[in-house]
């Protein structure tokens, strides 16, 4: 125990903190359970209350979490439906078996030893994601918990048991899902993208039937074929989640990543008698782009440039061969000439996609610097000799948009 104040306490390292640190990955951050105390008498060791459904602990020092042991009771549908019962008498065993998985059914006590009564250290070897016990069924976010899960340690070889499947198989057809409210599928749905292997977490809801009641918008673009010649891999789907295996290779910003996978969404809606072809897909995709962002409450940076690579990824990968003029207005609409930042996602989204393809993952995309360039050079227009000219208002805006047009125009094309 790290100093007096846990001297009497049977306090354990638990969760994510003990996965991690036999995975050898980082810890970033430790919680502890405690068996055999009081809310009081916790309090009375200088610990601060903070949990609101449940007694959670800021210790004095640390200001890490300890949360007294506890276990779970299903009691309606849904993931609040549950009644909690912390009392001196729940014992260690009993607050593991309540959590999801068993890599993270694990504890360890201050000296490092290991206590783990379900295997997560046998499942860690194995690289499997299992469920402890038959209660997992009880909390649908566990089907968003496992697909994260993948997505973070894909990488690493781990599956999913096929007995958690078929449990999370059922899940899905009892309705579970359908219990999640927006703001938690997106919470879970924005970790999952910032992880290694996002493709992982739509994988898993697919196989077990969640993408379909959570995301249909993206589910419906599997099986739908697309022109060879452009795209080897054919199905939408699968050319979204090579898309997005790319964003997430070019950057770490989960809205380019957001952006890459429903850059396509068009595709989904086009009747079948006009495949493989998608013509007007950018446009046709906005209404399902503006009905996923509602629905999940997406916040308002992931939605613009969402829209944004929809609308004009088309343009961009065709941007060595546009007019100046539609460059200089591309970059306006894009409000790359205000903000870099935002011509830099929109970029690396467009990049993605283009290099989302069977065989085109490893190919240059000049466009990028093209238009990096061609932002420049608008931007090196003064305007003091428009000024001059006595150019105001609209007028110097259309003058400005002349030279700008025209400072493109010069630039060597690729």
């Amino acid at each position: 125990m790290e100093n007096c104040v846990e001297s009497s306490m049977k306090a354990f390292l638990v969760g994510g903190a003990v996965r991690d640190t036999l995975l050898g990955l980082p810890v970033l951050e430790r919680d502890w359970v405690v068996v055999g105390e009081t809310p009081e008498s916790m309090v009375a060791k200088g610990f601060r209350l903070v949990g609101r459904d449940f007694p959670v602990f800021l210790h004095p020092d640390t200001r890490e979490e300890y949360a007294l042991a506890r276990t779970e009771r299903k009691t309606a549908p849904g993931y609040r439906g549950f009644v909690v019962h912390a009392a001196p008498d729940v014992t260690l065993e009993q607050d593991l078996a309540r959590r999801d998985l068993t890599i993270n059914a694990m504890a360890m006590t201050g000296d490092g030893r290991l206590i783990d009564p379900y295997g997560g250290a046998r499942d860690l070897a194995e690289k499997v994601l299992r469920h402890v016990s038959p209660a997992f069924t009880e909390d649908p976010v566990r089907l968003l918990r496992v697909a994260r899960f993948a997505a973070r340690l894909a990488p690493r070889g781990f599956r999913v048991a096929e007995e958690t499947m078929r449990l999370m198989r059922r899940m899905v057809e009892a309705g579970e899902v359908d219990a999640l409210v927006p703001e938690r599928v997106f919470a879970e749905l924005a970790k999952a993208l910032a992880e290694p292997a996002p493709g992982a977490f739509f994988e898993v809801l697919r196989d077990c039937g969640a993408l379909a009641r959570l995301f249909p918008e993206i589910d419906r673009l599997f099986g739908v074929p697309q022109p060879a010649e452009h795209h080897p891999e054919i199905d939408a789907g699968l050319h979204s989640l090579l898309v997005l295996a790319q964003a997430a290779r070019l950057s770490p910003d989960p809205r380019v990543r957001f952006a890459a996978l429903t850059h396509d969404l068009g595709k989904g809606l086009t009747p079948p008698a006009s495949w493989p072809h998608h013509h007007g897909h950018e446009k046709a995709g906005l209404s399902a782009l503006h009905g996923l962002c509602d629905r999940l409450k997406a916040p308002n940076d992931f939605r613009r440039l969402a829209e944004r690579v929809m609308r004009y990824h088309g343009l961009c990968h065709r941007a060595l061969t546009l007019r100046a003029a539609t460059v200089v207005d591309l970059l306006q609409r894009l409000d790359a000439l205000h903000r870099a930042e935002e011509l830099d996602a929109f970029l690396l989204a467009c990049e993605a996609d283009a290099k989302g393809r069977l065989g085109y993952e490893n190919r240059p995309y000049p466009q990028g610097a093209w238009m990096r360039k061609a932002r420049q050079a608008a931007l090196a227009v003064p305007v003091e000799p428009l000024l001059a000219q006595g150019h105001r208002g609209g007028d110097l805006g259309r003058a400005l948009r002349l030279a700008r047009i025209a400072a493109v125009r010069a630039l060597p094309r690729p």
